[in-house]
């Protein structure tokens, strides 16, 4: 069956196809496309994973189709950041 994994960097966003035998699981899918070799900081214990944007285990079970994606670490909250943004903005028109 045809599935798909993604995952993005703060620089790069890799989307890739591949097939996978049936009954694969998202550890499965993500071990054979490669990325844990080409981004050893994909820690899969650590990080969230999904398929189409709701999360799920590596044991998961596969269908056809499915996009497998792999979370980075927030790290930032995304609220603080747009209030410290605005701050900063009202902070350069008085100058």
């Amino acid at each position: 069956m045809n599935v798909g994994v993604a995952y993005a960097t703060k620089f790069k966003q890799i989307w890739l196809k591949l097939e996978v035998p049936d009954g694969s699981t998202v550890r499965e899918a993500i071990e054979r496309s490669g990325l844990l070799k080409q981004f050893p900081e994909i820690d899969l214990e650590e990080q969230k994973i999904g398929i189409f944007g709701k999360l799920t285990n590596l044991d998961a079970a596969l269908e056809d189709g499915a996009r497998v994606e792999i979370y980075r670490h927030i790290i930032a909250d995304p609220e603080t950041v747009e209030r410290r943004d605005r701050q900063e903005g009202d902070d350069d028109s008085d100058d």
